[in-house]
């Protein structure tokens, strides 16, 4: 059995030791930040975490209404710029928190006068040593390349700093993110006799919106990185801004469907996609009466969600097809080729 198949599994259980054993210095966040609320969040990273961040970006500026910009380190690391972060928050996140990059941007942060925050799953890092406060993800060493638990347990972590800002999140919504991920478990001998019919796939487009427009990202990324499919990622309005013309019979599509408002563009695009591939598989759950009743191929997790809630039940499934599917293509998704656990660059 893979290590990616097995910390798949323990998300339940991460989910709500990060959420219990930080919650303590989340509420000391949300005093600092009432004292003294940010004009701006900036978020800095890369890779999966990049994705997360791509996430928070979507969850922050909804709930609190606050802007929210994704940090560019080549700009600190390459070009030397110059940035007045007073009163804005700058929050590094890294599983590793040795990203060289993401590492000098907290630092140069810091210089400029923000309020600096880490999220990661290393107490001794750089990074969780290096702002003014941490959000550790309580994930227990992740010892597959492709990351999983750590991915899960930084949205967990973007929910925290959410209710820190004074979103109307409440810890009861967050404690029952963890039953959520297992319900999504449930859907993995589905999964696994699935990933079969996409053993050949060599290309695939991956859609989601709003709240799931990250988790578009992700999915394709552990698509490229475990089973080499080449993976594109739009949201439902930038690929009918043209990338639409490039999907044909032989050119899966892997989309994100919650209820909510995301549900009717998302709609629109699968009616438009079952005139141009045979192959549109959906991951929604049961409160999509509309998805829960079609015929087209779907992973559907047995439980009613809130959209808001649905990013991390949502990859799960995801996260178990690219594992399923690098076995069925005879790759170990543990240790991809050409790729380490941590990535320093500048």
């Amino acid at each position: 059995m893979s290590k990616m198949l097995d910390e798949i599994r323990q998300q339940p259980e991460a989910l709500s030791k990060t959420l219990k054993q930080e919650w303590k210095g989340i509420e000391k966040l949300k005093l600092q930040f009432e004292s003294y609320p940010p004009r701006l969040i900036v978020l800095a990273a890369r890779g999966t975490s990049d994705n997360a961040a791509q996430f928070g970006r979507y969850l922050l500026e909804y709930l609190t209404g606050i802007p929210v910009s994704l940090a560019a380190p080549s700009l600190y690391t390459l070009y030397g710029a110059k940035f007045d972060l007073e009163d804005a928050l700058v929050v590094g996140i890294s599983q590793s928190g040795e990203s060289t990059d993401t590492n000098i941007v907290l630092e140069r942060a810091k210089e400029s006068g923000a309020f600096t925050l880490g999220v990661t799953n290393e107490a001794d890092s750089t990074l969780a040593k290096l702002g003014h406060a941490t959000i550790l993800v309580r994930a227990g060493k992740e010892k597959s390349v492709a990351a999983t638990k750590t991915y899960t347990g930084q949205l967990m972590a973007m929910y925290m700093l959410a209710y820190a800002l004074g979103a109307n999140l409440k810890l009861k919504d967050l404690e029952g993110l963890p039953a959520l991920a297992e319900k999504a478990l449930k859907l993995e001998p589905q999964v696994a006799a699935l990933a079969g019919r996409y053993r050949f796939m060599q290309h695939a487009v991956v859609v989601g919106r709003g709240l799931n427009y990250a988790n578009a990202f992700e999915f394709a990324l552990k698509l490229m990185e475990t089973c080499y499919v080449i993976a594109e990622r739009f949201s439902s309005a930038d690929l009918l801004h043209g990338p639409i013309a490039m999907v044909d019979p032989h050119f899966p599509a892997f989309l994100f469907a919650p209820s909510g408002v995301t549900w009717n563009p998302i709609s629109e695009l699968l009616d438009r996609l079952d005139g141009t591939t045979h192959e549109s598989l959906i991951i929604t759950d049961k409160s999509n009466k509309a998805a829960y009743d079609s015929n087209r191929r779907a992973f559907r997790i047995p439980a009613a969600i809130p959209e808001l809630f649905t990013p991390i039940p949502y990859i799960i499934p995801g996260q178990l097809f690219a594992a399923y599917l690098a076995t069925e293509k005879g790759f170990n998704p543990d240790q991809p080729r050409s790729l380490t656990k941590v990535t320093q660059n500048l």
